[in-house]
């Protein structure tokens, strides 16, 4: 009986230092994973933070191009604007060349008449 007794307390003894192992590896596992977890939680923490740059960035470039968006509105009126203009001044150019060319034929035509009066 007292050596049943011993084998018996040998057997607790190594199913309790089995148990120790386990309870330790387990316990190695769970600190590995707590690990894990922050570093997960760092990298995520970092993307919502390159997202939330990237939406602000997103947002100023949207103002920009709206910003741009207007100034070519005023630059295309501007050189309507020009275009009409230089219309006017070459109608005006052609004018103004059609009566200096009747002048010269008007001046042609009186000063053959002065010289023979």
């Amino acid at each position: 009986l007292h050596q049943q007794a011993e084998q018996t307390c040998r057997q607790l003894v190594r199913t309790q230092e089995e148990h120790e192992h386990l309870l330790q590896a387990a316990v190695e596992q769970a600190e590995g994973l707590e690990h894990s977890l922050r570093s997960a939680e760092a990298v995520l923490a970092e993307r919502a933070a390159q997202l939330k740059d990237a939406r602000a960035q997103l947002s100023r470039n949207k103002l920009l191009i709206e910003d741009l968006r207007g100034e070519n509105r005023r630059f295309a009126m501007a050189l309507q604007a020009a275009e009409l203009k230089q219309k006017s001044t070459e109608e005006k150019n052609q004018l103004l060349e059609e009566q200096a060319s009747a002048l010269k034929q008007l001046i042609g035509k009186i000063t053959p008449a002065s010289l023979s009066g």
